[in-house]
Formats: structure tokens, C-alpha cells, sequence
């Protein structure tokens, strides 16, 4: 039964979408396929409709509509512009300065939006045409985009990590939010690594020094997009609410700002935003519900267990299993969407993961930064594409600069494999977690 509901659940998957059906429905249909072989057509369908009910039946889904909203009224309210000034007096005194106001723009942004799409959007909007003037390469300046607008799906609010959460079977939210910071840090410091050595060997300059009314000036006009971040994580850390109602706060913080600080946002403009979200929202969903139910096929199936054994019996070396898991991942990650992969890889991957002794929330985090890598490398890498067309670069020319980007990446990804302190000492620090 195992290798037959197998088939025809990754077989017909794979051909539904090679012919072009929607991911949400090709994963539906093969998962209605898979539960037929044992019950009628109609039973399938009824069981697969009520595993998406009772799968969106989540508190925890709730923040995803909300941190979506949030982030949209982010991308029309200045933010990115504030981010990326505060940035450049960071780091504007670094060798290729730009370059590095770009990936620490992308990961203040994507802290607060949650989104890689949309800081390399808003950020990289913005960016590209100051780079061009000032000299830069645009096939690099666009894999700098690329490189770091994914620190925003490791450094929380997260959506992966809340997706992950629920699908691991109910792993801390809270837990997999701190336990993101330092990994996506790292992340962020490699492609700063990178960007140094290529900016010193190509002469790229410096910013001028701002002065210190200036730094002041800038500083201070982006504290309350960034005191969001010290609201969610002090709330959540201290207690004082849930994910899911912090992302709630975070709406209400966007808003507030947005429309009435800022004044960026008209009140005209918020039934557009709240449509657009209520749209992206339908959307992940029902990617979310229908892998649900996939994930229900395989576990009556048999298939986690199945290959948890399969994976254990190549070796008896937990680092050898875990390089397999991280290869076939990246993999994955080349021809997936990271949240389909999410929902549809995790319960296969982490019985063999608990199997050797490995913690959840240090799996999860390992997952979503292989993952984070798929979103910016071809053929469907969602985040390179948008970095490209912001940077008026043609895929062909990105493969090239994005090379040295991909290797530090690669290296920070081993150490968050071999090294679980890397994932696991802010959770152990702050919210005394003994996972």
C-alpha cells in the first residue's frame, strides 16, 4: 500500500502540475486519488474536504491573515524608504556601501513584514537605481537583493515558522520565532561577507560620513517602524500575548502609522490593501488546507514512517542522515515554493529527524533556512525573479553573481545543522526552553 499511495500521490502531483493546474487543486486531486484506492470517489472527496475544515480550524492560522495585512500596509507606508536610511547610517562607511545598506534594509523590512517578496520589492525598488548611479554592477546589485530579502522569513513575525508550527504538530510559535534570530542574522552577516571581498576587488565606494544630526535624524525616524519588532517579541516573550494576537497588534501599529503618522496611506486607499491581503490570504489557505489533507493521505498511508526507516537504515551516523535530509531539501526547495514544501515535506522529514534525537524547534529552523535558500535560486525561486525585475536584470545574469552568495549561505546552513546551540540558545535564554 505504502509504495502504491506513494505513486499516485507525488505521481499525479507531479503531472498536475507540470500541465499547469494550480498547486492548491494539484495537491487536492492527487490527495483525493491517493484515499480512493481504498474507499470510493466520493468518500475520498468528503474526507479530503473535511481534512482541509478541520485543518484551517487553527487560532494559530489566524496571524497569517493578519501579518499579510500588516506587511501590505508596511509596503505602502514608507517604511522600506526609513529602513534603508537608518541603513546607510550603519553601514555606509563599509566597502561597497550600498550594497550593504540593501541586505540590512532587506532584513529590518522582512523583520517587520515577514515576507521575502516583499522586501526585495520594496526594498530593492528602491535601491537598484542608487546603485546604478553610483556605479554598481546591476547583475550584482540585484544578487544582493536576491541574497538577503530572505532573512525575513527566519527573523520573525515568520509565516514559515507559524506553518511549520502547525504542521510539526504544534511546536511553539513563541519558541520558533526567538530561535530565528540568530540563524537569520547569519544568514544576513554572509551575504555582507560576500558583498565586502566582491566590493573591495571592484573599488566600489564608501558613503560620505553623515553627520551626527543627520545619523540622529535618521535613527529617529525609523525607532517606531522598528519599535514593532520590540512590541512583538517583548510580547510575546514576556507573555503578555499569543502570535497570533501580537499579530494583531502589529495591524493596528501598521495602521497607526501608515495612515495617521506617516500619513503615507489615505484612509481612501485602505479598502484596496484590505482586499488585496483578503486575496493572498484565499490563497495560502488553501495551499495550507489541501496540504493538510495531503499530509493526512500520507500519514494513513503509512509513507512518514516508511521512509523515516528507509532514511535510518543508509546510515547509522545522525550528521550523514542530516546531510541527506539538507541535500534532498535543497533539492526540493529548487523546484517548490517554500510554503507547499513546508506542508508537504515536514511530516515526512522530521519522524526520521526525532528518530535521532534531533530537537523540533532546531528542525524547523534548519528546514526553513534550506527552504529560504529554494525561494532565490531558479526555476521558480519566487524572491530572484522579483529581485530581478526590480533590478532590470535578466535571470541569465544573476546565475553568475549570485554563485559566491549561494556558498555562504551554504556554509551558514552547515553550522545550523551541526551546531543546535546556533538555534537553540536564545529559546534557552529567554523563555527557558529545555527542548
Amino acid at each position: 500500500m505504502f509504495f502504491e499511495s506513494a505513486f499516485i500521490l507525488f505521481g499525479l502531483f507531479v503531472v498536475l502540475v507540470t500541465f499547469g493546474v494550480p498547486i492548491s487543486f494539484a495537491i487536492g486531486l492527487a490527495t483525493a486519488a491517493c484515499i480512493a484506492q481504498t474507499m470510493n470517489p466520493q468518500q475520498a472527496a468528503f474526507i479530503v474536504a473535511q481534512r482541509i475544515g478541520i485543518g484551517l480550524d487553527s487560532f494559530t492560522l489566524l496571524a497569517i491573515p493578519f501579518f499579510i495585512l500588516a506587511g501590505n500596509i508596511m509596503n505602502r507606508g514608507g517604511i522600506a524608504r526609513r529602513m534603508i536610511e537608518f541603513a546607510k547610517v550603519l553601514a555606509g562607511r563599509l566597502p561597497g556601501a550600498l550594497a550593504h545598506c540593501n541586505i540590512l534594509a532587506n532584513m529590518m523590512f522582512g523583520s517587520i513584514s515577514g515576507s521575502a517578496v516583499a522586501a526585495a520589492a520594496a526594498v530593492g525598488g528602491i535601491m537598484s537605481p542608487l546603485q546604478k548611479k553610483e556605479g554598481y554592477d546591476p547583475a550584482f546589485s540585484a544578487a544582493v537583493n536576491a541574497a538577503s530579502c530572505p532573512t525575513g522569513s527566519l527573523i520573525p513575525p515568520s509565516a514559515p515558522l507559524i506553518v511549520y508550527s502547525l504542521v510539526s504538530g504544534g511546536t511553539s510559535v513563541a519558541t520558533l520565532f526567538v530561535a530565528g534570530y540568530i540563524p537569520g542574522v547569519l544568514m544576513g552577516v554572509s551575504a555582507m561577507v560576500v558583498a565586502t571581498i566582491i566590493a573591495k576587488k571592484r573599488g566600489y565606494p564608501l558613503m560620505e560620513k553623515p553627520t551626527f544630526k543627520e545619523a540622529v535624524y535618521k535613527a529617529a525616524d525609523a525607532i517606531l517602524p522598528l519599535l514593532l519588532v520590540v512590541i512583538i517579541m517583548g510580547g510575546i516573550v514576556g507573555g503578555l500575548f499569543t502570535a497570533t494576537e501580537a499579530s494583531a497588534v502589529a495591524v493596528a501599529y501598521t495602521f497607526l502609522l501608515a495612515v495617521f503618522l506617516y500619513k503615507e496611506v489615505k484612509l481612501s486607499e485602505v479598502p484596496a490593501i484590505i482586499q488585496e491581503s483578503a486575496v493572498t490570504t484565499a490563497i495560502v489557505l488553501l495551499l495550507i488546507g489541501c496540504s493538510i489533507g495531503m499530509s493526512w493521505a500520507m500519514a494513513f498511508s503509512g509513507m512518514p514512517q516508511a521512509f523515516a526507516q528507509a532514511l535510518l537504515t543508509v546510515s547509522d551516523s545522525p550528521l550523514v542522515i542530516m546531510l541527506l535530509i539538507n541535500l534532498t531539501l535543497l533539492f526540493i526547495g529548487v523546484f517548490m515554493d517554500l510554503t507547499p514544501a513546508m506542508l508537504i515535506f515536514t511530516p515526512i522529514f522530521l519522524p526520521a529527524a526525532t528518530e535521532l534525537g534531533m530537537d523540533p524547534v532546531h528542525f524547523g529552523i534548519m528546514m526553513t533556512f534550506n527552504l529560504c535558500i529554494g525561494v532565490i535560486t531558479p526555476p521558480v525561486g519566487s524572491s530572484l525573479f522579483v529581485a530581478c525585475s526590480v533590478g532590470g536584470v535578466a535571470i541569465k545574469d544573476i546565475l553568475k553573481p549570485m554563485i559566491p552568495f549561494y556558498a555562504g549561505a551554504l556554509v551558514v546552513l552547515a553550522l545550523v545543522t551541526m551546531i543546535p546551540d546556533i538555534s537553540l540558545f536564545l529559546p534557552r535564554l529567554l523563555l527557558g526552553y529545555t527542548g
